[in-house]
C-alpha cells in the first residue's frame, strides 16, 4: 500500500478542521441570530470544478504550519498575482481587425502553425494560399490580440483569486472580479459565447473546431476562480455569479451544437481530449452535473482507449514536430478531467483500457526524458524538459508512487513550482494552447 502523500494529509486535516470549524460557526450564528454574511473564513472550502477544495483549505494549514514548499510556491504565485494587479483588464474590444460577423464582441484568432505561401504583392496582399509548418508560430497572429489578451487575463483572473483565497486581501478579489466581469459581462466589454472564428485561415476559413481548444483549459480555470469567488470574495456579487453562470450555460450550448463544436468532438487527438475537458468542465459549472460525469465517463472509451498505448506512449501525438510537447499538453487535459471526475464520483485515474494503457502510464512513459536520465526517443524541434512537471505533480497525488519519486529530479519553470498551491496541470512551456 502506498504511503498517503502530503496533499492527502493535508485534505483529511481540512476536512476535520472545517468540520469543527463549521460546527463552532454553526452554534454561534444560532447564539446570536444573525444572517449570515458572504465571507470566507481561514478555515473557507470552495467548492471548484477542477481544483480540490480540501486540498486549498489544506494548504492554508499547511502554510500556517510553516510548510517551506508551500510557501515558496505562494511566494511565486503572489509574484504573479502583483503583476496581474498592474496591468488589464482585458477585452476582446481592443483589437482593430473586424470578425467576419461585423461584431468586435466576437472572438478572433488566427492559425498559428499556417504561413503565406507566396510574396504579398498589390494584387494578393495576404500572399495566398496559406500552408502549414506544423510547430511553427506565424509572427502575423500577434496583429490579432484577443488570443494573447485571453491567455493573460484568464491566467490574471485564477492568480487573483488564489491569492486572494490564501491571503484573503480584498485588492486581488476585487482585481479579479473586475477582469472577470470586463471579459465576460459588462455590456460593452463582454464577450459573445462563442468562438465562430477562432483559428481562421486567410483565404481559406473564417474559423475552425480546432480553434476551440484556445479555451479548452484556461476557460475551466477561470470557472475554478469564479467557484473561489463565489466563497464571499468582497467586490464579486450573487448577481454577478449568476450572470456568469448564464454566460457558460449559453457557451455550453454553443459548444455542442454549432458546427466547430461538433467537428472538434470528433478529433482523435488532443484537441478532442481538450473538448471533453472543456464540455466537461462548463457543464459541471453550469449546473448540468449528469451531463458532465456523462463526458468523463465516456471519455475512458473515447479517448484513454485510442490515445494511450501499453507502453504510454501516445501515438496520436507522435508525429507532431513537437511530440514531447504534445505529449505532456494531452496529458493537461486527462489530468486535469480525471481530477474533475473525482468531483462526479467517475474515477477516470483507476480506468485502463484493453491495450493496458492509461493515464499514469502515459505520465510514467514522460519520467526519463522529464528526469533527464534519458534522451526523449521522438523528434521535438523545441524541447523543453520541465513541461511534463504539472502532469507529474498531479499523478503523484492521485498514488502514482514513480511520478511522485520523480518530482524533485524534474526541472522548475522559470516562474517557480506553482502546483503546489494551485493543484492541477497547465501547460508550462510556450505553445500551450495550439
Amino acid at each position: 500500500m502506498l504511503p498517503p502523500s502530503r496533499s492527502s494529509r493535508l485534505r483529511r486535516v481540512a476536512t476535520v478542521f472545517a468540520t469543527v470549524a463549521g460546527l463552532l460557526a454553526s452554534a454561534a450564528g444560532a447564539a446570536t441570530a444573525a444572517p449570515a454574511a458572504r465571507s470566507c473564513s481561514f478555515v473557507c472550502v470552495p467548492d471548484p470544478v477542477v481544483l480540490d477544495g480540501l486540498h486549498l483549505a489544506g494548504n492554508k494549514i499547511g502554510l500556517l504550519a510553516g510548510d517551506r514548499t508551500l510557501r515558496t510556491s505562494l511566494s511565486n504565485l503572489l509574484k504573479q498575482a502583483d503583476d496581474a494587479m498592474a496591468k488589464g483588464p482585458w477585452t476582446v474590444m481592443a483589437k482593430d481587425r473586424i470578425p467576419p460577423s461585423g461584431d468586435k464582441h466576437d472572438y478572433l484568432s488566427l492559425a498559428p502553425y499556417y504561413w503565406p505561401s507566396q510574396p504579398k504583392t498589390p494584387d494578393n496582399p495576404q500572399g495566398c494560399p496559406y500552408v502549414s509548418r506544423d510547430g511553427e508560430v506565424n509572427p502575423e497572429m500577434k496583429n490579432v490580440p484577443d488570443k494573447a489578451s485571453r491567455l493573460v487575463a484568464f491566467n490574471a483572473i485564477y492568480q487573483l483569486s488564489l491569492a486572494w483565497f490564501y491571503t484573503g486581501k480584498k485588492e486581488y478579489a476585487q482585481r479579479a472580479a473586475l477582469d472577470l466581469r470586463t471579459w465576460f459581462l459588462d455590456p460593452a466589454t463582454k464577450m459573445n459565447p462563442n468562438l465562430n472564428f477562432a483559428q481562421g485561415i486567410p483565404c481559406q476559413t473564417d474559423g475552425r473546431g480546432i480553434g476551440i481548444i484556445e479555451f479548452s483549459y484556461t476557460f475551466t480555470q477561470v470557472l475554478d476562480a469564479a467557484r473561489i469567488l463565489d466563497a464571499g470574495a468582497p467586490g464579486w456579487s450573487s448577481a454577478d455569479a449568476k450572470a456568469f453562470r448564464d454566460w457558460s450555460g449559453d457557451f455550453l450550448t454553443w459548444l455542442r451544437t454549432s458546427k466547430n463544436g461538433t467537428d472538434e468532438a470528433k478529433a482523435a487527438n488532443n484537441h478532442g481530449t481538450f473538448y471533453d475537458l472543456l464540455t466537461a468542465a462548463t457543464a459541471s459549472y453550469a449546473g448540468q452535473r449528469d451531463l458532465a460525469r456523462q463526458i468523463v465517463r465516456d471519455s475512458g472509451k473515447a479517448r484513454i482507449d485510442h490515445q494511450i498505448d501499453a507502453d504510454g506512449s501516445q501515438p496520436e501525438e507522435s508525429t507532431r514536430t513537437r511530440t514531447y510537447h504534445y505529449h505532456t499538453f494531452n496529458l493537461v487535459a486527462m489530468t486535469r478531467l480525471a481530477q474533475l471526475g473525482l468531483h462526479l464520483g467517475v474515477n477516470l485515474w483507476a480506468y485502463r483500457n484493453p491495450k493496458g494503457g492509461s493515464i499514469f502510464a502515459a505520465v510514467d512513459h514522460l519520467l526519463p526524458a522529464a528526469t533527464g536520465k534519458e534522451k526523449w526517443p521522438l523528434p521535438d524541434i523545441h524541447f523543453i524538459q520541465y513541461a511534463a512537471l504539472d502532469s507529474v505533480h498531479a499523478a503523484a497525488d492521485a498514488g502514482d508512487w514513480k511520478a511522485r519519486a520523480a518530482i524533485g529530479q524534474i526541472p522548475v519553470p522559470p516562474g517557480g513550482d506553482l502546483f503546489p498551491v494551485r493543484p492541477a496541470a497547465e501547460q508550462l512551456d510556450d505553445v500551450s494552447t495550439t
